[in-house]
């Protein structure tokens, strides 16, 4: 029974561990997991840290017999609040990512990872009615105590080293992809080869959306700061490279002429990532071309640019005013546009040829001429939408991702501060089920959503956001992460 309660006190150890290590080398994707499975964002900062530490020493305490019995107790709370949560969410009829073990394996919760658990959960149980008396084998006696103590470091130790060679193996793997896709795409002279995840126009941020704010360092360590860029009251073009992409320092020659050719009427800016000196061997020193540097690549994964090199503008309000151009053939397309157009002009925009069949966007067109009655009787017209932005989203009871949002939503509508724009939702269906969201703002039912298509609704949830004159300002933005793009919601 002994050998029988060791093996599971050093599995335990081992999952926990794991588990830690994976949370604390991929903080974003935990804190999305977090933020999907309902944690207020004002929480999250801490439990992303908090956690993984709480794991860690779960798993260090259940290496020792004199408290594993605790750290059982602590391991089985978490394993019931864990299952706990993926239940709700199954119940609500949501599958988030469980992101249990941080980048190593993450999948959407399901009855497996519900079963999973349970199994965790009864192997903790067993530690914890054997008492604190019964803990299984000690693996070292009174007289080998430093023993004792190696063997549960080298066990951390080892699972730490596990998960780092993991984790550089997965970012090495996913730069040789980048690399193949580009080199795809830029040979790709008179043949068709499809590739929908690299240009499907809602993989990124929405044009008309906000670029994210950011506070880089460039390669001689000055800060700079997306509230500098729009001061200069001029478009700033991104180039996102990498001190490992060799199609990026090939376009160095044409940058600088683009340079020349747009002086004074856009910005050029390099983000990068990894060490200042990589950076300065690959893409030399010009201070009026400056490499600004991510701690990984979160800028970039935050606006699509996941494959080097690829470029996208931002117009001087600080709104994306390009789909991402990924390799060096879509970067200078996207070069003879701008080149092309008067960047002063309202509603200039740099869109994909191709839009994949949907006539979605919208952009400078007044709000369609309508009149319809929301849910409580009052009538919403096209007047509506005159003297205030207003973001009208499009919405669906059938929808799990809209279920998701909801709760962001509710807490939006009832905290916007008066400059926030207004809001209108387009559904269908019951009106006592709309109801029951609580919302303030007008919900039409629109059924066929034929009033809402003429906003250029695509899909739910979607939304577009409409300036005070009565004017689409945005393309479609589709899903939660894009529709709070529109009105800076972080």
């Amino acid at each position: 029974m002994e050998i029988i309660l060791v093996s599971i006190r050093l599995g335990l150890a081992a999952i926990f561990g794991v588990a830690a290590f994976g949370k604390l080398i991929d903080r974003e994707g935990s804190s999305k997991a977090l933020r999907d499975f309902g944690m207020p964002e004002g929480l999250l900062p801490a439990a992303v840290f908090l956690l993984p530490l709480a794991e860690l020493a779960i798993a260090f305490g259940l290496i020792f017999v004199e408290t594993s019995w605790y750290s059982a107790i602590g391991g089985g709370a978490l394993f019931a609040v864990f299952t706990g949560g993926m239940l709700y969410q199954i119940a609500r009829g949501n599958a988030p990512d469980c992101h249990c073990f941080g980048q190593i394996h993450s999948e959407p919760v399901g009855i497996s990872s519900v079963v999973r658990n349970l199994v965790f959960l009864a192997l903790a149980i067993i530690m914890i009615v054997s008492g604190r008396a019964n803990q299984g084998l000690n693996l070292a006696n009174s007289n080998q105590e430093v023993m004792q103590i190696l063997i549960g470091v080298a066990v951390i130790g080892l699972l730490a080293a596990a998960v780092y060679l993991l984790k550089k193996i997965s970012d090495q793997q996913n730069q040789i992809m980048r690399r193949i896709e580009v080199l795809e795409i830029t040979a790709n002279e008179g043949g068709t080869i499809e590739r929908e995840e690299l240009s499907h126009p809602h993989d990124g941020l929405p044009i008309g959306g906000h670029f994210p704010d950011f506070e880089l360092f460039d390669t001689s360590a000055n800060l700079i700061t997306s509230e500098q860029l729009k001061k200069t009251s001029v478009p700033t073009l991104f180039f996102f490279v990498s001190p490992t992409c060799n199609p990026c320092k090939a376009l160095l020659p044409e940058i600088a002429e683009w340079r020349k050719q747009l002086l004074g009427k856009v910005n050029f800016i390099f983000i990068s990532n990894g060490k200042a000196q990589a950076n300065i061997d690959k893409f030399g020193e010009d201070p009026r071309l400056p490499i600004l540097l991510q701690k990984e690549r979160e800028i970039a994964e935050t606006v699509n640019a996941k494959w080097t090199p690829t470029a996208i503008l931002m117009d001087a309000n600080g709104k994306v005013a390009s789909h991402a151009a990924a390799g060096d053939s879509a970067i200078r397309k996207l070069v003879e546009q701008i080149c092309s157009e008067d960047l002063s002009r309202e509603f200039t925009y740099f869109a994909h040829d191709h839009d994949h069949g949907h006539s979605h966007n919208k952009i400078g067109e007044n709000v369609p001429v309508f009149s319809l009655t929301d849910i409580r009787g009052k009538v919403v017209d096209t007047d509506y939408f005159l003297g205030k932005q207003t973001l009208v989203t499009f919405w669906s009871l059938t929808c799990p991702f809209c279920t998701t949002m909801m709760e962001e939503l509710k807490t939006w509508d009832k905290t916007r501060g008066k400059d926030s724009p207004n809001l209108v939702i387009f559904s269908e269906g019951d009106a006592k089920a709309h109801e029951e969201f609580g919302l303030d703002a007008p919900i039409i039912l629109d059924e066929g959503y034929k009033t809402a298509s003429a906003f250029g609704m695509f899909g739910t949830p979607s939304a577009v956001l409409v300036n005070e004159e009565g004017k689409i300002v945005s393309e479609t933005a589709v899903g939660a992460a894009n529709i709070w793009s529109l009105v800076r919601k972080n």
